[in-house]
């Protein structure tokens, strides 16, 4: 597979990762199985898909324990991401920023990850009670001290909710972007972490240029759209109810029908490319597309779909792919 390199830290990756949340948090629980989720991670780092991404908060701990598992056998073939930042509780989640609480929480990812060091160490939400350069020193304490090697910045879930006076969408990633220019002067930002697909390409007009032109790596999370851009969701087909897709404004059964298209046209690219080929490779094709800095991180829970997300490095889209899909509609659904 492709290696890509992550920020400043020179720190080399496959070009496709994986993300491990579906395996213990907010997708279907009926289906998160510890054996299968093994497998697949293992199926992932011998597919060259070396980056693993995780946090404490999913499940909570319980997705830093199964990554664990993995890395007590093949610690050298794995890339370890995880995040800090943000407490489970009793129906809802809080961000804690204090410099005590981050040393004490990478100590403990650091033994359930059955680790020495943490390669990229991400602030999963800033704190609103506690100024970020306070909490970005303390992580920078933590590399100091070879506890991690790089630190990155978690941005998912920014979304433009509405449109301006004019009907001009405002920058979902503005804040953003003013939050990394502020740790960037207590130490070096290597990656930012947000959503970036098909149907949520919004990264694209500021975030991507600004980590591009600055050296840091970009990983893109949820390239399939939370599965849709795979093709393989029935409308209405319903989801469990602690499944976030069941509240997501996106997969409704009349917004899964409505997005039908963008499906539509992921599936013709493909055809193009050989009967082997699967939407979810051309969607993930594409955001490779977005430059050298890029690497996606698709979620799964299952040894197939980890294969063949990886298999998507090795697809090449045309010019004409590339026209064909921007010029695919827009995604209805989402929080205009």
């Amino acid at each position: 597979m492709e290696r890509r390199t992550i920020g400043a830290a020179a720190l080399e990756v496959g070009a496709i990762g994986l993300g491990c949340m579906p395996m213990s948090w907010a997708y279907s629980s009926s289906s998160q199985r510890g054996d299968r989720s093994l497998r697949t991670v293992h199926t992932a780092l011998d597919a060259g898909a070396n980056l693993l991404d995780t946090a404490d908060m999913y499940g909570p701990f319980t997705n830093e324990l199964l990554i664990g598992r993995v890395l007590k056998e093949r610690r050298a073939d794995a890339f370890v991401s995880t995040k800090v930042g943000l407490l489970v509780g009793d129906g809802h989640v809080v961000a804690n920023g204090r410099p005590g609480y981050v040393r004490r929480a990478c100590d403990a990812s650091l033994r359930r990850l059955q680790t020495d060091v943490i390669d990229l160490y991400q602030l999963h939400r800033p704190d609103p009670e506690v100024p970020v350069e306070e909490t970005w020193g303390a992580m920078a304490e933590l590399v100091a001290a070879g506890k991690v090697r790089a630190l990155g910045v978690s941005a998912m879930g920014a979304r433009a909710r509405r449109r301006g006076s004019a009907g001009a969408r405002p920058d979902p990633y503005e804040g953003t972007i003013r939050q990394l220019e502020r740790v960037q002067q207590v130490f070096p930002v290597s990656a930012v972490q947000a959503e970036l697909s098909v149907w949520s390409p919004e990264a694209l007009d500021r975030l991507l240029p600004w980590c591009a032109s600055r050296g840091v790596g970009f990983l893109a999370g949820m390239p399939l759209g939370n599965g849709f851009l795979t093709g393989t969701l029935t409308p209405g087909g319903g989801f469990e109810p602690d499944d976030l897709r069941a509240r997501h404004p996106r997969f409704t059964a009349e917004m899964m029908a409505a997005n039908q298209p963008l499906v539509a046209g992921l599936r013709r690219v493909a055809g193009r490319h050989g009967d082997g080929v699967t939407p979810a490779q051309v969607a993930l094709a594409w955001t490779l597309t977005a430059g050298r800095h890029v690497v996606p991180v698709p979620g799964t829970k299952r040894e197939r779909w980890a294969r063949e997300n990886a298999g998507a490095a090795e697809l090449t889209l045309t010019e004409r792919d590339l026209r064909e899909i921007g010029s695919l509609p827009g995604a209805r659904g989402s929080w205009d």
